[in-house]
């Protein structure tokens, strides 16, 4: 017996196959104006003597309506019903299948990957012209457009003061005199340290501190020139600074590298 679904929209009758009807649960889309509908509930016995009265209008397959427009203006119309055993068709579904977005979500990931590395390399730039020389290069053309720079690193637990002494200065009295050796222990190039000295007491309480830049502790005439180029790798600068101590009583002293922040 044939399947004939009907679209309760238009009165348009489509030969069918269980097949088809089984895909989306029975919901199909009309051919002719694009209702969607329930197959099984629309369909219609044409076999019965109530339709076999009725002369209905046959169209194909709703899946070539929805695949061929020129069949959605004016399609043409039969007389007869024709068996739906006669020439099976391919299941069609009621929903039209949504277009792929994996192309998207990839574009979307490899942007995402792209700024995160980004950023990545803003922050360690740095340390990446350190680590690769030739990166340096790239990095200060990127900070030139971006209005930042690459210092040098500073990776204060591979400074180290190798020896420090303190002593009166011979020549002014209740002035006291530094001398101190800062080794860079690190493959590469640093940012010169800051030095914070402190003088103490007796019970190790500090009396008076100071902190010390590059730029007071380097030579005048060579300063500029030694912060820009940093200490080199395996490399060590040597100083000598002065400092009044006619005020305090202090019996000890402490040094330490820092780095401003």
């Amino acid at each position: 017996m044939s399947l004939i679904t009907r679209c309760p929209a238009c009165a348009t009758a489509f030969r069918v196959v269980a097949g088809q009807l089984s895909a989306r649960g029975g919901r199909v889309r009309c051919g002719k104006c694009g209702s969607v509908f329930d197959g099984i509930a629309a369909l219609v016995d044409a076999g019965s003597t109530d339709e076999a009265r009725t002369t209905l209008r046959l169209e194909p397959s709703p899946q070539l309506g929805l695949f061929d427009p020129s069949r959605r203006n004016d399609p043409p119309r039969v007389d007869r019903v024709v068996d739906g055993d006669e020439e099976p068709l391919p299941a069609f579904m009621a929903e039209e299948a949504a277009p792929p977005r994996r192309a998207l979500w990839w574009s979307l990931t490899v942007l995402a990957a792209l700024a995160l590395a980004g950023q990545a390399a803003y922050h360690f730039r740095s340390e990446i012209a350190a680590a690769i020389p030739g990166a340096r290069g790239p990095l200060t053309a990127a900070c030139a457009y971006l209005r930042c720079d690459v210092p040098l690193p500073r990776v204060l637990r591979q400074l180290a003061i190798d020896s420090y002494e303190v002593r009166a200065d011979p020549a002014r009295t209740g002035v006291i005199m530094l001398s101190a050796v800062i080794r860079n222990r690190a493959p590469f190039a640093q940012e010169y340290p800051a030095l914070q000295f402190t003088l103490t007491d007796e019970g190790n309480r500090p009396l008076v501190t100071r902190s010390v830049l590059p730029g007071e502790y380097l030579e005048p005439d060579k300063a500029r020139r030694l912060i820009a180029e940093g200490i080199g790798a395996g490399g060590e600068a040597t100083l000598t600074l002065f400092f009044d101590a006619t005020r305090t009583r202090a019996t000890g002293y402490e040094l330490v590298l820092f780095y401003p922040s």
